[in-house]
């Protein structure tokens, strides 16, 4: 069992740029599939990026690639997202979720795949 805990949030202005972090409790992060995602007011919640367990493999949503970048740190229990050229459309409570269910290079856009989910952190991007 892992329990996540998201930070980086804030108000930035269109262009700028932020780094979400997500710590990780419990000896077994490497063990971990972790993905974003975030949920916009009125909208659905939505996948950002995601990265496998070895960190070899990753996945973007359209929206972000290029813009975004999902890395981990096994030794710190940590996975980021960097967030570069900030749109206002990127405004949105940003969640990070894991879970065990495949091998050193599972990843996942489905959020139901996950079963590990952090409390959130706000981003928004003023224009």
């Amino acid at each position: 069992q892992v329990q996540l805990v998201e930070s980086g949030g804030g108000l930035v202005q269109a262009g700028g740029s932020l780094r979400l972090s997500c710590a990780a409790s419990g000896r077994t992060f490497s063990n971990y599939g972790m993905g974003w995602f975030r949920q916009a007011p009125g909208k659905e919640r939505e996948f950002v990026a995601a990265i496998s367990s070895s960190g070899g493999n990753t996945n973007y949503a359209d929206s972000v690639k290029g813009r975004f970048t999902i890395s981990r740190d096994n030794a710190k229990n940590t996975v980021y997202l960097q967030m570069n050229s900030l749109k206002p459309e990127d405004t949105a409570v940003y969640y990070c979720a894991g879970d065990t269910v495949g091998g050193r290079l599972w990843i996942s856009r489905r959020g139901y795949e996950y079963g590990y989910w952090g409390q959130g952190t706000q981003v928004t991007v003023s224009s």
